[in-house]
């Protein structure tokens, strides 16, 4: 043949790996492992404040403040993306799933009645 590349000939590129590496875990490690000292930190805080007689206290302003962080503002909300409330979507557009009244109305109408 005389357009192949001859073995041992200064033409022939040997093949070429082109599979894309596996995504490192360590992204999800390290996450995971902040995580774990956090908790680990705050239970070492709640002994603490158990053993002075504020465990309560340290205990219910956690949770307020673990609602405080839960929470986003509406400057973190992506493109496009829609509120659970439909109120506050364009046009009042409800997102998928969501039940309305005259849904509820329907189903309770046209539901047979059970025992007849």
């Amino acid at each position: 043949m005389p357009g192949a590349a001859q073995p041992g000939s200064g033409t022939s590129q040997p093949p070429r790996n082109r599979a894309v590496p596996a995504p490192s875990c360590w992204g999800q490690s390290f996450l995971t492992n902040i995580t774990v000292l956090k908790v680990l930190l705050w239970l070492v805080l709640l002994g603490l404040f158990v053993e002075l007689e504020f465990g309560l206290a340290y205990f219910v302003l956690s949770l307020f403040y673990w609602m405080y962080v839960g929470t986003r503002g509406p400057e973190e909300k992506k493109e496009g993306e829609k509120s659970a409330y439909s109120v506050f979507n364009p046009g009042c557009e409800a997102i998928q799933g969501t039940l309305t009244a005259e849904q509820l109305e329907r189903e309770l109408h046209l539901r047979p009645l059970e025992g007849r």
